[in-house]
């Protein structure tokens, strides 16, 4: 028998399968409003994986869209799985932590605060995949993301921010020349579309990990969990890399980090499965950007 989380979003699904204590083929379709996303994906993932409905014991619904259902899917009775609760224990799995903050980087960007099995919902910012894809039309033309990427991995921010030691002959306290003073504040018309793409990514990054700081100096929490889309991007490894080694903090960024929501909701009915997990060795821990 499989266990099914799907994480519902707006008109994107992502949909995922525990069975034997093992994530088995995720999946993300889109489509133009939920209902259609979800029943799309529901099906397609049945017929990709030759899963018929009397193989599935459970589906466990999380995320902004999951509220459009509220009956059975296909015949099938679901259960709703709050989505900070999902974000923490689908970040939680194979993760080797009992204390961390799940840093969930999708249209915005919210931090879950996990100890041993007290789950808190810190807050978050309006900054995240949402924010790249409007000001990338705002300034770029394109709301096309992968093209942006593709813009912003040939460019460079430093052409377009300000630095330290454009302000500052010497070093201060904590912040070498090289840190950014003002996102953007060096940028003028003459901009290439590549810097431009490249300034927007540093910035919607440096704002989140300026957060992840202010969080660990508030908590004394060190070890943060990337997940969501934008930690996708190819940028993400380097750029939190040079975040934890100027605030002395770890980012781990694990495996199908896109689709930790949904891994969670399913998690959510095995209290068993996940906690189990946690023992993993530090050697062994997948992506982790240390300071």
């Amino acid at each position: 028998m499989i266990t099914l989380g799907i994480d519902v979003g707006g008109s994107t699904t992502k949909i995922i399968g525990i069975e034997d204590g093992k994530i088995r083929s995720p999946q993300c379709i889109t489509a133009a409003d939920p209902v259609t996303s979800l029943f799309g994906a529901f099906g397609k993932y049945l017929y990709d994986n030759g899963i018929s409905l009397s193989d599935v014991s459970r589906v466990m619904l999380t995320g902004v869209g999951s509220a459009y259902i509220s009956g059975p899917l296909y015949g099938l009775p679901t259960e709703k799985v709050d989505e900070f609760m999902a974000n923490a224990r689908g970040a939680g799995y194979r993760s080797g932590l009992d204390r961390m903050v799940v840093v969930s980087m999708g249209t915005g960007t919210s931090f879950v605060m996990v100890d041993g099995d007290s789950v808190t919902h810190l807050g978050g910012l309006a900054v995240g995949g949402g924010t790249l894809q409007g000001l990338s039309d705002l300034l770029l033309k394109t709301r096309d993301i992968r093209k942006v990427i593709a813009l912003a991995m040939k460019g460079s921010a430093r052409n377009v921010d300000l630095h330290i030691g454009d302000i500052c002959r010497d070093e201060l306290p904590g912040l070498p020349l090289e840190v950014t003073a003002a996102n953007f504040g060096r940028a003028d018309r003459t901009a290439s579309p590549e810097d431009i793409a490249a300034g927007l990514v540093n910035m919607i990054y440096q704002t989140i990990g300026s957060s992840a700081n202010f969080i660990a100096r508030n908590t004394g929490v060190e070890d943060f969990v990337l997940i969501g889309n934008m930690s996708l991007l190819p940028q993400c490894a380097s750029q939190f890399g040079r975040i934890a080694e100027l605030y002395r903090l770890r980012f781990h960024i694990p495996e199908h980090r896109e689709y930790r929501t949904a891994l969670g909701a399913a998690l959510s009915c095995s209290p068993d499965i996940a906690p189990g997990e946690r023992d993993v060795p530090p050697e062994d821990r997948p992506g982790v950007c240390r300071g």
